[in-house]
């Protein structure tokens, strides 16, 4: 029996109906969902998808999640064109990315659907179900080059010198400040952490990144400072019954921190010292790349420290170095 229609808001801020259906029975928990299509067989289709996503190319259940949701709005698309995913020509998929601008998707956005079902039809290529992948065909609106936020170093200074130091939220708080900017990790290896994935002895941390693989990062004397002064007089302030006891830290509930929390403090910090408050935990990472190579730093060496496989994504930093630089001249030089 058909599940119940149900209302929700596209990004354009119109209702539309969506007639749901579970994608598969025997989905887990992490790759679990709903489409729609008008193809019997796209449910069991995308569920075998999403096991493959989480299963053998062992995606985090987040970035499985966002595969669902797209595949979704892409499914409902087709039903209300009366097209079968399965089946779909090129045109399809253009009529689909065409109408994901008009309703004012940005590119970025669009960029990544585009890629779910480049994906997805691979998958059903090896599955023998097509023989075409329709979504290679179609040509996508040009990724916006903009370059990342990055911080000056009074500012640094300023963000990560304003949580106190007299009470176990703003030692906390401290410490997970140097580590965003010492370190370069991401917000979701900062939340993840475990305490014994800090290494004093050799000054570094073990980090679980994207794809689930592993890396080590060298931990500098301020970060392992603060680390020292929260482990020693603040952590225990945080855990209470039926805390998580291996995480490194903790929300005021006794819970391991999550990726929300550490935007939000940023932001709160941010707002005090910056106009706008403009700053993320990404922006400390940004930023620990940026000041890397105006430091000299090799880039391949802060490939290797952000957790990049494609040197490609790295040398997005060496083009903010380089505008910083030419500021600097500018500002310099008597003939600039």
């Amino acid at each position: 029996m058909d599940r119940p229609r149900a209302r929700r808001k596209d990004p354009a801020g119109s209702l539309i109906q969506t007639k749901t259906l579970f994608l598969d029975a025997s989905v887990g928990p992490t790759d679990s969902g709903r489409v729609t299509a008008t193809d019997p067989r796209a449910p069991a289709l995308a569920g075998a998808f999403l096991r493959h996503l989480g299963g053998e190319r062992d995606l985090s259940p987040n970035t499985v999640d966002a595969y669902r949701r797209d595949l979704e709005q892409y499914f409902e698309f087709c039903r209300r064109a009366r097209s079968d995913p399965a089946t779909a020509t090129y045109k399809t998929v253009r009529s689909y990315l065409a109408w994901l601008t008009t309703r004012g998707f940005a590119r970025a956005s669009v960029h990544r659907k585009a890629a779910t079902l480049r994906a997805y039809y691979r998958f059903l290529i090896r599955r023998g179900e097509r023989e075409d992948n329709p979504a290679t065909a179609v040509a996508t609106p040009k990724r916006a080059s903009l370059l990342p936020p990055v911080l000056k170093r009074a500012q640094v200074e300023a963000l990560i010198g304003l949580p106190p130091g007299d009470d176990p939220v703003g030692l906390r708080d401290r410490a997970i400040l140097e580590l965003l900017y010492g370190c370069g990790i991401r917000v979701g290896e900062l939340t993840a952490l475990d305490l014994d994935e800090i290494g004093f002895a050799r000054a570094e941390i073990r980090v679980l990144g994207k794809g689930r693989k592993e890396r080590i990062v060298p931990l500098g004397e301020p970060a392992a400072d603060a680390l020292r002064t929260y482990l020693a007089k603040a952590r225990s302030w945080f855990i209470s019954d039926g805390s998580p006891p291996a995480a490194l830290f903790y929300n005021r509930r006794g819970k391991r921190l999550g990726q929300r929390d550490v935007r939000a403090l940023v932001t709160r910090y941010a707002r005090e010292t910056m106009p706008g408050g403009k700053a993320s935990p990404h922006t400390f990472r940004h930023t620990f790349a940026t000041h890397l190579l105006e430091g000299g730093a090799d880039l391949r060496v802060v490939q290797e420290l952000l957790g990049h496989v494609d040197l490609r994504t790295t040398q997005i930093y060496t083009r903010v170095s380089r505008d910083r630089l030419r500021q600097v001249y500018e500002l310099s030089h008597p003939r600039a």
